[in-house]
């Protein structure tokens, strides 16, 4: 995973609340065996209207998704960050997020960026209104902002949340760090028992 500091780019206003992992990457699409690919599945029943959003190109290359509240609900389908980032985006702005869904954005690296209704309106408004508008998701600073909608606002992130973020690690990374540990205890162990080695 790579490290996450500083997001800043255009967005894709989604005018849609209590959007589920079913409808961000749909069922039929969990049965690859690659981890790559999902960015072709992602809202796929839904684009298949041609007025849908991500068929705009005025929001082609947007880096960051605009949502309305309880975005990501439903299944704990890791394939719907999958998607969202093999999409291009690296952040996703809502009011609210499933539990789960916002657990597995941070441990890929996926930005959520949780504001308040009124912020998460005025950016949605925005962004339909002027795709060229760019948002900046500060993650060492907590801050989200747009100065040409005029919004500065702050966003709760978990300490160890955003260290994860900022310094790039994956559960295997977080392990990583403690091999002079992991070294130290596998060395006491006696000679009998499973190792490592």
């Amino acid at each position: 995973m790579k490290p996450v500091r500083v997001i800043a780019g255009t967005a894709l206003p989604l005018d849609r609340s209590d959007v589920d992992t079913d409808q961000i990457i749909p069922s039929d699409w969990l049965k690859r065996v690659e981890r790559t690919g999902f960015e072709q599945g992602l809202f796929s029943e839904w684009r298949e209207d041609p007025a849908f959003v991500l068929n705009d190109p005025r929001f082609a290359g947007a880096r960051i998704l605009v949502a309305g509240p309880n975005f990501g609900t439903g299944s704990s389908r890791e394939h719907a960050v999958w998607a969202i980032q093999q999409y291009g985006f690296e952040a996703v702005i809502s009011p609210r997020f499933g539990d789960i869904f916002r657990n597995n954005s941070t441990k890929n690296g996926l930005v959520p960026v949780q504001v308040s209704e009124e912020v998460a309106r005025i950016l949605l408004d925005a962004v339909a209104d002027d795709p060229s508008i760019e948002i900046t998701v500060d993650v060492e600073r907590l801050t989200v902002s747009a100065p040409d909608a005029g919004v500065s606002a702050d966003f709760p992130l978990d300490g160890a949340v955003q260290h994860r973020l900022l310094e790039g690690l994956d559960d295997i990374g977080l392990t990583l760090a403690h091999t002079t540990a992991i070294d130290a205890f596998e060395a006491t162990r006696p000679s009998w028992m499973p190792s490592l080695a």
